[in-house]
């Protein structure tokens, strides 16, 4: 299956004109804030009201609108002859709220799911705030609109065509901007849609072959381990979990430098979880809890996405993405409950569950950058606990950090970003949980299950300022809510971009200062 016959995002365009005076376009939405005394027509909206000689104020009251974000008031247009856009059919007025990032994250999914099959769409509800909120929009307006589609004659809706940024100045400043976003917003997509590619077609080798692609797209050096490279070099977590299955597992290497200062920058290593389907293994699953792991890779495909986005967003660090990959599958070769396998770098795990499985491949990945890299900062992502969902339900992800200034600047991140964490505790008193009598840890020594899970990854980050992700809690969405649409959600590429875009990243984190 070629990705490129999927549903594409929409594309952008700067304009200083107002929205309802740009030719050809046939929907125009304008923002409504809440105010004191009532909504509030934001930007755009005087210009619209003129050209077509209503009072907007009287529509809001008649449809007793409050601006509050995502509402929705739509007016249809008849008898456009005169207008200079002859082409105006539909006026949206959409709710802002008090036209925060977030707010306008959330304006710009609803405007995307109202405008669906639409060739082009005017729009200046960014035009209420700053470079934050231009940002927020794109990213609202491009996931709001994601899709996935395998049927014979495509998918049976596709996204606004394209998508014009009013009374925005096409200068460099706001171009730059809106290319970091488009950029940001595009890896998340990207994360979805490796997520939402079935496990028939999305084997260890073709989630490999993605990234590279991807890598190799952005300017980015990339290394491919097979599964006898793998054996042979020690990767005891990756080829133990993978060796059940008729697809051999893979490994990949992203390496990223800036353009400025890449002999003195920090590096930073991310590990992605890629576990391309999870049976649970000899430890096998409930079936309905099968049906969403073929998005058990989504920490991987984070990383991929992140890494071929990074000289976007002008990152100033060096960063390496690992991406350890394997289909976790019931055969006769199938890795057993009571095995002992020996993870990258010699230490031990004995396998009393082999639905544990992605903290095996973690560990490999983290013992590995610890030995070869030498990073100044390890960041681990994936879906890895069911535990994780059941403490913070499907709205929040989990962050563990052996360092606070680290935790400080992904929890910043995420709260920007739209994908909140909420730290947990890395808790000692567990530590005596993950002893074994054969081997130098369990893999699953049960509740906390996401504490002990952390605790267990803890032992391969050579001591260095370390942090992991766990997105069991947000790797699928329930529903359509805002930018989150049904299904895999990508969480923590707009996080990871986010903190890997500022200016310094690694401010006042373990031996990085």
């Amino acid at each position: 299956m070629s990705l490129q016959q999927q549903v594409s995002p929409p594309e952008f365009a700067l304009s200083d004109v107002a929205p309802s005076r740009l030719v050809g376009v046939g929907i125009v939405a304008v923002p409504v804030l809440t105010g004191e005394d009532g909504p509030l027509l934001g930007p755009g909206a005087a210009e619209l009201a003129e050209d077509l000689g209503i009072d907007l104020t009287q529509v809001l009251e008649a449809a007793e609108a409050t601006g509050e974000t995502g509402e929705v008031t739509e007016l249809p247009v008849v008898g456009t002859s005169d207008l200079a856009n002859s082409a105006l059919s539909r006026v949206l007025m959409i709710g802002v709220g008090a036209g925060t990032p977030t707010d306008l994250r959330r304006a710009g999914a609803t405007l995307a799911r109202r405008t669906t099959n639409a060739d082009a769409v005017a729009s200046s509800l960014s035009a209420v705030g700053d470079d934050d909120v231009l940002a927020a929009f794109v990213e609202g307006a491009t996931l709001g609109s994601f899709g996935f589609s395998m049927r014979k004659d495509g998918p049976r809706d596709r996204p606004v065509g394209r998508i014009a940024i009013a009374l925005t100045a096409n200068d460099e400043e706001r171009a730059a901007w809106l290319r970091r976003a488009v950029a940001t917003s595009g890896a998340s997509w990207q994360s979805r849609l490796l997520a939402s590619v079935p496990s028939n077609i999305k084997t260890p080798a073709w989630l490999a072959e993605q990234a590279v692609t991807a890598a190799e797209a952005a300017g980015l050096k990339t290394t491919v381990l097979d599964e006898k490279q793998l054996a042979e070099r020690g990767f005891g977590g990756v080829v133990g979990v993978g060796q059940g299955a008729a697809a051999p597992p893979r490994f990949v290497q992203i390496d990223y430098k800036p353009e400025k200062g890449a002999r003195k920058a920090k590096h930073v290593v991310l590990v992605g979880k890629g576990i391309t389907f999870d049976s649970g293994g000899l430890s096998i699953k409930p079936g309905q809890s099968m049906v969403t792991m073929k998005r058990d890779m989504t920490g991987a495909a984070v990383v991929a996405a992140v890494m071929a986005a990074l000289p976007d967003v002008d990152c100033p660090l060096r960063v390496t993405g690992l991406l350890p990959i394997a289909e976790n599958s019931v055969s006769g070769t199938s890795m057993r409950p009571g095995d002992v396998i020996t993870q990258y770098g010699g230490r031990t795990t004995e396998v009393t569950n082999t639905d544990a499985e992605g903290r095996l491949v973690l560990a490999d990945g983290l013992a590995y950058a610890v030995d070869k890299l030498d990073p100044d900062v390890l960041v681990d992502i994936a879906t890895l606990t069911g535990a994780m969902k059941v403490a913070l339900g499907q709205h929040t992800g989990g962050l563990f950090a052996n360092d606070d200034a680290l935790a400080a600047h992904l929890d910043e991140s995420g709260a920007r970003a739209g994908e909140r964490v909420w730290r947990m505790p890395l808790s000692e008193e567990y530590e005596g949980k993950l002893a074994s009598k054969v081997a130098d840890s369990d893999n699953a020594p049960g509740g906390p299950g996401a504490i002990t899970a952390a605790l267990f990854l803890q032992h391969f980050n050579g001591g260095l300022p370390w942090a992991h992700l766990d997105i069991a809690s947000v790797g699928d969405a329930p529903q359509d809510y805002f930018e989150w649409t049904e299904g895999p959600t990508g969480f923590g590429a707009r996080l990871l971009l986010d903190w890997l875009g500022q200016a310094e990243p690694l401010a006042g984190v373990g031996r990085a200062d």
